[in-house]
């Protein structure tokens, strides 16, 4: 019995065939598929775009971005942006942080901190960084450690700091990371907020020392214990 071939299915219309007189274009194709009712046809074209990078996709890539509703078809959009050019897309991602909706923010944020260029460094502002929406504002956290040049580090602790004590455990979690990334350039910041007035913001800073000198403690445990800490009035410099 001949065993039938497991290669992934392709999609006929999104292969980059020469367009023919009278056809419709391989680029209005992948347009189409990129905004099917189907996510896994939005998922294909997107590895179509990606796979053979072309400048004319790039601002769709980026609209869809925006307003895609499922995160692995977004994950795709991402990784088919990093497949391009970043002096075509970093200045359009750059753009999008000026949305007023918070996806499109997040999205290009998201997409920057993939693409590592330096250039974005500038657009990753206070405003974005301390932004209301917490995935926008995560989202800026992780870019702007990827992008800040070394010199500028203590200035990027110092904002994030006035984060601390913000939002749920995941959120906490996600500025904890954000600061330990930065290295010993945030220490001296850390260490103020660990004597803070504000209860959340003096435990928070605690965890995210605890977790820098312990990187295989959980966060909850580093929070119970810097509540523990914070109760008896003591740091890691008394004890």
């Amino acid at each position: 019995m001949t065993m039938p071939d497991h290669k992934p299915e392709r999609k006929p219309d999104l292969k980059p065939e020469p367009d023919e007189p009278g056809q419709e274009t391989y680029a209005a194709r992948a347009f189409r598929a990129l905004e099917s009712a189907g996510a896994s046809v939005r998922v294909q074209a997107a590895l179509a775009v990606g796979t053979d990078p072309d400048p004319r996709f790039v601002g769709k890539l980026v609209e869809r971005c925006a307003v895609e509703p499922e995160f692995h078809v977004r994950e795709m959009l991402t990784w088919a942006l990093t497949r391009h050019s970043p002096s075509i897309t970093v200045p359009k991602l750059v753009d999008e942080l000026r949305s007023e909706r918070a996806q499109a923010r997040s999205q290009a944020l998201h997409t920057l901190s993939k693409i590592g260029d330096g250039q974005a460094w500038p657009a990753i502002t206070r405003a974005l960084l301390t932004d209301a929406d917490d995935e926008v504002a995560r989202a800026a956290w992780r870019a702007a450690v990827v992008l800040v040049p070394e010199s500028e580090k203590p200035g990027l602790a110092a904002v994030l700091a006035t984060q601390l004590g913000r939002g749920d455990p995941e959120t906490r979690r996600s500025l904890s990371r954000a600061l330990i990334a930065l290295g010993e350039r945030m220490m001296p910041t850390l260490q103020a907020a660990m004597a803070a007035s504000d209860p959340q913001v003096r435990q928070h800073a605690i965890a995210t020392e605890r977790l820098w000198y312990d990187p295989d403690a959980g966060f909850e445990s580093a929070i119970e214990e810097a509540k523990r800490v914070a109760a008896l009035g003591t740091t890691s410099q008394d004890e």
